[in-house]
């Protein structure tokens, strides 16, 4: 009984290396397929450059040399024969086509490929440039800084929409320069709005929204007003030029955002007249039949006794 319980157990042992054996013997060789590549069956014939250039014929090259230079579209010799198909979930398919509607080969270029693919079509580079922005490039002489803005106005919210966006091109008194841009809504010049000081750049970037609350009746008799000004060493503020943009003759509703841009004119420096300036602004309401004036400031006054 020992003896049958032993030889039991050495024939049980044996069948489960046996089994152990075979199984890991199919998962490797099933792991060797995954990891393999998997041999072409119809390699593809390559050929040196030189051969494709002269399959040129002499009226290709003549054709080449009257028009301008252009990107051939190429269909790869994989999808020859084979047609695109749309489906619903925006996926596209390949379906097999009848051979005999294939297109034939048209004239070959120095950009077919060697593969076997042709030319179906080329497009031309230069139909499709963007239009120079002559405002970034066409200064005119003795400019002194060019300002980028747009205005866009609300509605319902009575609110005009200011972004200050860029200025290039800025003659400060020094080499360095630092700018910030003070915004009024004229006639108000008690109050104003700021940007961020540019530190060291005579082409700043701003990318800045501002908002004035205006009533769409009073929107018209404003004007818009940029002080640029240049920061020293010494925190002190340098004008560098103004922009003032009349809000008359625009046409601000919603969604009709005005990028615009101006050049910076100097301040008026004239000197005073003989008996001195005086500043106002001057707005008529239609609705009320109401003229405003407001008296700003006066400057060189001559008085005839000294008080």
């Amino acid at each position: 009984e020992q003896a049958v319980a032993v030889a039991g157990a050495v024939i049980g042992g044996i069948l489960l290396f046996f089994l152990i054996g075979i199984t890991a013997c199919l998962l490797w060789k099933k792991i060797c397929c995954l990891l393999s590549y998997e041999k072409l069956t119809s390699p593809v014939k390559t050929t040196n450059a030189n051969a494709v250039f002269q399959d040129q014929t002499s009226s290709e090259m003549q054709l080449k040399s009257t028009r301008s230079r252009s990107v051939p579209f190429i269909i790869p010799p994989t999808l020859h024969g084979r047609d695109w198909i749309n489906l619903t979930n925006e996926e596209q398919v390949q379906e097999d086509s009848d051979p005999s509607m294939i297109p034939q080969c048209g004239p070959r270029s120095s950009f077919h490929s060697l593969a076997g693919a042709y030319v179906i079509g080329t497009i031309n580079p230069a139909l499709y440039k963007f239009p120079e922005d002559k405002s970034e490039t066409d200064f005119p002489d003795g400019n002194i800084g060019r300002l980028w803005f747009s205005i866009e106005y609300e509605q319902e919210s009575e609110r005009l929409l200011v972004s200050l966006i860029k200025a290039r091109k800025l003659q400060p008194p020094a080499d360095s320069c630092s700018p910030f841009v003070k915004i009024y809504l004229l006639p108000d010049e008690r109050s104003y709005l700021q940007s961020k000081t540019k530190r060291r750049t005579l082409n700043p970037q701003f990318d800045e929204n501002f908002v004035f609350q205006v009533s769409s009746k009073m929107l018209l008799q404003r004007t818009l007003k940029f002080l640029v000004y240049h920061v020293d060493k010494q925190k002190k503020h340098h004008l560098l030029g103004q922009v003032i943009f009349p809000l008359k003759n625009e046409l601000l509703t919603d969604d009709n955002k005005l990028v615009i841009w101006r050049d910076l004119e100097k301040e008026n420096l004239e000197p005073p007249s003989e008996y001195g300036d005086i500043q106002f602004s001057l707005s008529y309401n239609d609705y009320l039949g109401r003229l405003t004036v407001v008296v700003l400031r006066a400057r060189g006054l001559k008085l005839l006794e000294e008080s």
